[in-house]
């Protein structure tokens, strides 16, 4: 390994590791606006692929390319689908009206 591949590699694991741990001590109400910034992160690694995919630097690159664009279309696809499920849940519902409601309105115009 050279050292520009070690380096490299520390770089990765550095990373990793602080993004496991900003992660981890985000509390539940701050999970929807991380999503939407994820998604948008999402986004600049599917404009990447696509370079890489659309490259003429051999055939390696365009299949990691292609295997990079599949990855991060599904990552954004799930990361919008997740969103929009935690934010139906903090939508306000409709009371129900009761079924005694109206008896009592048409009593009172009698």
């Amino acid at each position: 390994m050279t050292a520009m591949q070690t380096i490299q590699l520390f770089v990765f694991l550095l990373a990793g590791f602080v993004g496991f741990q900003t992660i981890s001590r985000i509390p539940p109400l701050l999970h929807t606006p991380l999503m939407a910034a994820t998604n948008a992160i999402s986004g600049i690694s599917l404009v990447a692929s696509l370079v890489l995919a659309g490259s003429t630097a051999g055939v390696l690159a365009r299949v990691l390319g292609t295997i990079a664009v599949a990855c991060a279309v599904t990552n954004i696809v799930g990361g919008f689908l997740i969103t929009d499920r935690m934010l139906a849940m903090f939508k306000r519902t409709e009371p129900a009206e009761s079924k005694f409601a109206d008896t009592t309105r048409a009593s009172q115009h009698d």
